[in-house]
Order: structure tokens, then C-alpha cells, then sequence
């Protein structure tokens, strides 16, 4: 049972009291403790893209991740003379800031190393904050506490493109503790973010490993290979199995329930009292974003715009022709028809190839990737839930840490 919320406050405060040892906190806005808050530049007429020589990273808010700079395939690449302009404009140091300004507002990372081979887009802003006053991770925990994106939130202007003005930012009210107790708050928080950072590279290796075995274990020969130790017969989905089209329902037809209604996606949406389909369920989707996205359900639902694959029991598992279809998932994406609304056609699936290895081997094969997608998928167990609950436990104590008395318009002394 969870506690009391007067007993936990009661702790919470108890907890700042000797934290703070009875050291005054301070309230300055963020333009008092910093340098400058500056931003980045865009190509426009300055400079271009991608070009031949571009060796470097144009870093935008898809680059900043989880509190860190993360260079990835689809970043953007800049040559020397473009970084060169650019840093003429930002001037990017070890310990500042980035935050990004545009788009999705909010995002932080403190510079950690030189930035030799990157910068930043207009619209990312790189805060420097002045050390004496101010520490770069304490005030980058701070840009994320629930309380200081609760103020900038009601700043932030503009449609579709969505900012938060410079001069808004620095008006922000900040609590500002000695160094020795912004330190300590800092090595607390950073023993979450690292624990969750290491368990993130732990499940991204789970990933890799699971994608190897999976391919290695649906690799499969035709019985025509005479020199291939795997070899069995294969056959097409509609030699060995039924298609049965979802039922036409609209959100406003249906009565809410415990059955979920699946339609063109990975989730269901909306949920129903009646079903169409029980037990173990291949499903489709037909048409849309998701069209020829592969789903496995093993509940009663009530399926709708998707068609369902129903494996004859005798010669094939459900489960295994479901991992087999999702480890062809992007060849599958790729036969979508339709410029305006992508779709995919049951015939087109009826003659989709698939291998028929004895049910022992099937079933052997499913056990051991049903391991691998709960440690790697599952949100109620495996890697995923305990990431979730890490970021829940950092921020409750993100925001307990950086909760202080006398928080401006405050009455009582305390936010």
C-alpha cells in the first residue's frame, strides 16, 4: 500500500531541511546566472547540407536524447567551414547547455566534451552558465523538474511550429543553493541517469542479440538444397492457412468494454463488449500508416479494418508463422499499393512463402524468441519495465531534490 501524501511531503521536507542545513536558497532568474543564452544557425543562404566534404554533425532537437548528443544515420553532416560559421554564432564550450528552443521544447544536454566535430541548428539554444553561481548538470536537472516546465510551458507561442522566446527563458525563476549542495543534488540524480543509461545499452545489446538468433533461427532451405543441413518444405500462406477479413465498425457503433477493438495499427484504440476473433490471432493491418504492420493477439478481440491468419494447426503453430511474418516485417511494409492511402492485399499474402519445419522445432524456436521479446519488449516484464520504473524513481527525486522553500508567488514558503 502506498504511503500517505502528508507523510511523504513530511519526509520530503524533512529530507531538504538537512540537506540544506540550514543554508538559505536563493530565487534568480536564469539571465542572472548565465553568460548568454545564444543558438545556432541554419543553411538558408549561410551555408549547405550534406554536402561532399561534410564531415561534421548539424545537431538538432532529434540529437539530443535522454540528456546526452547522440549522432545517428539520419543526422544531418556539415564540412569544416560551415561548423566554423556556426560556432561564430554559438561558440559552443565544454559545460554549456543545449536546449531545445523550437519543435519539442524542453529537450537538455550538457556539453561534456569539446565539440571539434559538431554544431548546432537555429532554434537549439546553448545556455553558459557562470560555475561560480551555477553548476551545468544541477541547472540541467532543473530545466526538467516538473515545476520549472510548468512555468516555461505557459510561454511557449507560435503555430504549427511551436518556441519558447529567449527572453521568456531567461525571466525563469531559479533556486539557487550553494555549490556544495547543487553538487550533491547532481551526484544523487546522475546515480539514477546512469543506471538508467547502463540498463538502455543493456537492452540495446539484448536487441542485437535477439534480432541474430532470430534471423539465424528462421533461416530455413527448400528441400530441393541438397547440401543445406536446415532443409524443409515450404509452402505458401494459402496452401496452409485461412484469411478472414476484420467487420466494418465505427468508435460510435461499438459499446464500450473489455474487448479490444484492432484496426490499421500496433494498439488498439478504442475497446468493445462483443469479438470476432479468439485464441491465438495473426493479424494484418490493411490499410494506413501501419498497412501490413504484423500484430499477435491471444485474446478475444474485435477486429476490424485488418484480416487475420489462421495456420492450419495440424503442420504449423500460430506463434511461429507470427515470427516468421514479423522478421519479414520490412519486406512486408514494402508491399504497400497506393499513393493516397497505403494498403495491402490478402492475395498478395496468400502467395507469401513460408517454411515448415517439423511443430517440435517450431515450438523450440518460439520458446526461446518469446524470451528474448519479454526481455526486450515486454513493459510488464523484462528490460523495458525496469527502465520505465528507473525514470519514475529519478523523477520523483529529480523533483523532490529541486523543490525549495520560498519559490517566488508562493505564500506558505514553499513550492
Amino acid at each position: 500500500m502506498s504511503e500517505p501524501q502528508n507523510t511523504q511531503n513530511t519526509r520530503k521536507s524533512a529530507f531538504m531541511e538537512r540537506l540544506l542545513d540550514g543554508v538559505e536558497v536563493e530565487w534568480k532568474s536564469l539571465g542572472e546566472v548565465i553568460q548568454s543564452l545564444k543558438t545556432g544557425l541554419n543553411p538558408r543562404k549561410n551555408f549547405k547540407l550534406n554536402t561532399t566534404d561534410a564531415k561534421g554533425y548539424y545537431v538538432t532537437v532529434r540529437e539530443i536524447h535522454n540528456g546526452n548528443i547522440v549522432f545517428h544515420e539520419k543526422t544531418d553532416r556539415v564540412n569544416n567551414q560551415a561548423l566554423e560559421l556556426i560556432n561564430n554564432r554559438s561558440t559552443l564550450e565544454v559545460g554549456d547547455i543545449l536546449f531545445s528552443g523550437t519543435g519539442t521544447v524542453g529537450r537538455t544536454a550538457v556539453i561534456e566534451s569539446p565539440p571539434k566535430n559538431w554544431n548546432i541548428k537555429e532554434g537549439v539554444y546553448v545556455i553558459k552558465p557562470i560555475q561560480e553561481i551555477i553548476v551545468s548538470k544541477y541547472l540541467s536537472h532543473l530545466l526538467n523538474s516538473e515545476n520549472i516546465v510548468q512555468t516555461y510551458i505557459r510561454k511557449i507561442v507560435g503555430s504549427p511550429v511551436v518556441s519558447l522566446p529567449m527572453k521568456e527563458l531567461k525571466k525563469l525563476q531559479l533556486p539557487i543553493p550553494p555549490l556544495s549542495v547543487q553538487k550533491e543534488i547532481v551526484r544523487i540524480l546522475d546515480t539514477f541517469t546512469e543506471l538508467t543509461a547502463e540498463l538502455t545499452a543493456e537492452l540495446t545489446a539484448r536487441k542485437k542479440q535477439y534480432s541474430y538468433y532470430r534471423d539465424e533461427l528462421l533461416s530455413f532451405e527448400s528441400t530441393k538444397d541438397t547440401k543445406s543441413t536446415k532443409k524443409v518444405e515450404w509452402k505458401t500462406l494459402g496452401e496452409v492457412g485461412e484469411f478472414r477479413r476484420g467487420t466494418a465498425i465505427t468508435k460510435k457503433e461499438t459499446i464500450p468494454g473489455e474487448i479490444p477493438v484492432v484496426a490499421n495499427g500496433p494498439f488498439s484504440t478504442y475497446s468493445h463488449i462483443n469479438y470476432n476473433r479468439e485464441g491465438e490471432t495473426i493479424v494484418i493491418a490493411r490499410s494506413g500508416a501501419y498497412a501490413g504492420y504484423v500484430s499477435f493477439w491471444d485474446q478475444p478481440i474485435f477486429l476490424t479494418d485488418a484480416f487475420s491468419i489462421h495456420p492450419d494447426y495440424t503442420i504449423l503453430r500460430p506463434k511461429f508463422v507470427y515470427y516468421f511474418l514479423q522478421n519479414k516485417q520490412q519486406h512486408i511494409h514494402a508491399m504497400k499499393k497506393g499513393a493516397g492511402v497505403p494498403h495491402v492485399r490478402v492475395k498478395e499474402f496468400e502467395l507469401f512463402a513460408i517454411p515448415i519445419p517439423p511443430l517440435e522445432e517450431q515450438q523450440r524456436i518460439v520458446s526461446i524468441l518469446d524470451k528474448f521479446d519479454t526481455l526486450t519488449a515486454s513493459i510488464s516484464e523484462g528490460l523495458p519495465r525496469e527502465i520505465a520504473l528507473r525514470k519514475k524513481q529519478y523523477e520523483y527525486y529529480r523533483d523532490m531534490l529541486l523543490t525549495f522553500p520560498g519559490a517566488p508567488g508562493t505564500t506558505t514558503g514553499t513550492t
